[in-house]
């Protein structure tokens, strides 16, 4: 108060008003946690400042923070808050963040460890591959701590880094990837492999069966193509041919059988045999007297008689 001893006396009041950066306090806040999965954890932070800070809560990769009733939010408003049955998907890093509108805010880091027993699950069980293949087997684990990850045969041995085998471990967080390459695939790699995951809470494996796949053979086609030819049957022109040689044989055998000529300058004619006149009707021996006696001459008759051979053939 300022004042003046006057006659009146004057007097003036003034407030001064102090203000302090927020600071958050060791005691009453939370700190690192591990807890074993599907426990409940209480996260808290205390502060002091004027005016009196305000607390945020979030996670420091930018995840949804789920709730006790499966909610995600972005950020939780308050000095603590629950969650209840935690997983290994709520471990990570929480920021407690203090601010009262006077720079500057500030933070603490809560990290919440959660313990479980190795995970294994595999995505192919069943794998083929042909004699001389490079083939990998894939296995992927979950564990926290982390666990100790290798490979073992049928035979039970764990597989080494070498010409034959190449194991290979890829980490992120509590994630492990599992490959095994194996290099020219031969019938003695065939049959089950097995990954195993262990950590002090416990021990888990998965199998892979590696199976033969016959190599393609290589044949030799040949394809044979059989057209038909038509040959022309000989049969009946054999057949033909000998008929008209038949014929032949029978007409010559007929006009041999034809008496001569008689002799124009009156001689006496041979006797002829028998001739054929018509089919199945023959004429006796004559002689000229008979041949003369007939109605026609001797030669016509002669040349009746060659036509009517020739016609009936």
């Amino acid at each position: 108060m300022c004042q003046i001893n006057t006659d009146p006396m004057k007097s003036q009041v003034g407030f001064l008003d102090v203000v302090v950066p927020p600071d958050i306090l060791d005691y009453g806040t939370s700190t690192d946690m591990v807890v074993r999965e599907g426990s409940n954890v209480n996260f808290r932070c205390a502060a002091s400042g004027a005016p009196t800070p305000n607390i945020t809560w979030r996670r420091e990769g930018g995840e949804a923070i789920t709730l006790h009733n499966g909610q995600e939010v972005p950020t939780i408003e308050g000095p603590e808050f629950n969650l209840t049955k935690v997983n290994r998907l709520h471990m990570g890093a929480y920021l407690c963040i203090a601010s009262n509108g006077v720079p500057p805010s500030v933070s603490k880091r809560i990290m919440l460890i959660v313990h479980f027993p190795p995970m294994i699950w595999i995505q192919n069980q069943l794998v083929g591959a042909m004699e001389g293949e490079q083939m990998t087997l894939e296995c992927n684990s979950e564990a926290y701590p982390k666990s100790i990850n290798y490979w073992t045969s049928e035979k039970g041995g764990i597989i080494s880094n070498g010409a034959k085998y190449e194991p290979e471990l890829q980490n992120n967080a509590y994630k492990v990837f599992m490959k095994l390459t194996i290099h020219s695939v031969t019938p003695s790699d065939f049959g089950s492999y097995k990954c195993v995951s262990k950590n002090s809470l416990g021990e888990t494996d998965g199998t892979i069966k590696l199976y033969r796949i016959p190599s393609p053979s290589t044949t030799t086609t040949t394809t044979v193509t059989t057209e038909e030819v038509t040959t022309p049957s000989k049969v009946v022109p054999e057949v033909k041919s000998e008929r008209k040689r038949q014929k032949e044989k029978k007409k010559l055998a007929q006009v041999n059988d034809i008496p001569p000529l008689p002799d124009m300058r009156g001689g006496d004619a041979p006797k002829p045999g028998r001739v054929k006149v018509e089919e199945n009707r023959y004429e006796t021996k004559m002689d000229r007297s008979q041949y003369s006696g007939c109605g026609a001459s001797w030669p016509t008759r002669y040349l009746l008689v060659l036509m009517l051979t020739v016609f009936s053939v």
